[in-house]
């Protein structure tokens, strides 16, 4: 017998920098990925195991966690019973701005890592996503402006620095350029090695560190970003897939859930 997995993926109502995700996770299993935004969970209910960096976070019911952009992660249910919860997923333009208006400092605000159980925030976090369903425009704007708020001053740090390009960073910046330019039929890795002047594995290993991926599961979690831009564009996911370089439909749907939880066709639902 199948167990249900309901989950719902959209966009806010009001606020074009905000995707949301409600959803309840049993066997399905986050492959290791990283967002170009925040994502701001909030676990209702069950555990999950959140796989950040080289460890993992065990969170429950009442749980906050806050993933930075770029910080690579996985997560599975810790158990048979799963785990409930809702995400946010605001832009760093977004964040900036309300970081800005509070008198925080200029760049990318970034938030500690450890998970928090702090009541407060957590019912903001809660009631600012149940808003964008329900809700008129003024309330869940509020809403979320105010949670947002509450994080930065209860988990906030100084702003990330740019990090200090180096020789070899220019040389993995062009690998990953060559495989953005070539999306949908992209160079094997000796191919890829040869073309940037490294060993195949020096370029593995260098990849990893510069980018938390290896390149092949870099350019299907980009591959996933691009058909969610097509999609919004007006796309069918069939056609979406040949464009990125996905065998089938069925190519995308895999990966795509396994990073946004959802299968194209819910997603679209949601926009």
């Amino acid at each position: 017998m199948a167990i249900a997995e309901p989950a719902h993926y959209w966009r806010h109502p009001s606020v074009p920098e905000l995707d949301l995700l409600a959803a309840r996770f049993v066997r399905h299993a986050f492959t290791r990925h990283s967002h170009d935004t925040y994502a701001i969970g909030v676990v209702q209910s069950g555990v999950e195991l959140l796989l950040v960096g080289s460890g993992t976070r065990r969170i429950g019911a009442g749980g906050i966690t806050c993933i930075n952009p770029g910080e690579v992660h996985g997560g599975h249910a810790a158990d048979a019973s799963g785990w409930a919860y809702r995400v946010l997923y605001p832009t760093v333009e977004l964040v900036s701005g309300v970081v800005r208006e509070l008198g925080g400092p200029a760049g990318t605000p970034a938030f500690t890592g450890e998970t928090s159980y702090d009541r407060t925030v957590g019912e903001a976090f809660l009631s600012a996503h149940r808003a964008a369903e329900h809700d008129d425009h003024l309330t869940s704007e509020t809403l979320l402006y105010q949670a947002i708020q509450l994080l930065w001053r209860s988990r906030g740090t100084q702003a990330r620095a740019a990090s200090q390009s180096r020789p070899g960073n220019r040389v993995l910046d062009c690998a990953r350029q060559v495989l953005m330019d070539r999306m949908a039929a992209p160079p094997s890795l000796d191919e890829l090695a040869a073309e940037v002047g490294l060993g195949r594995f020096a370029l593995l290993r260098g990849f990893r560190e510069r980018f938390g991926l290896p390149p092949h599961a870099y350019l299907n979690q980009e591959r996933v970003r691009r058909t969610r831009a097509l999609l919004d564009s007006g796309r069918r996911p069939a056609e979406a897939a040949t464009e990125v370089g996905f065998v089938d439909q069925a190519h995308l749907s895999r990966h795509f859930r396994r990073i946004l939880g959802v299968a194209p066709g819910a997603y679209l639902r949601g926009r």
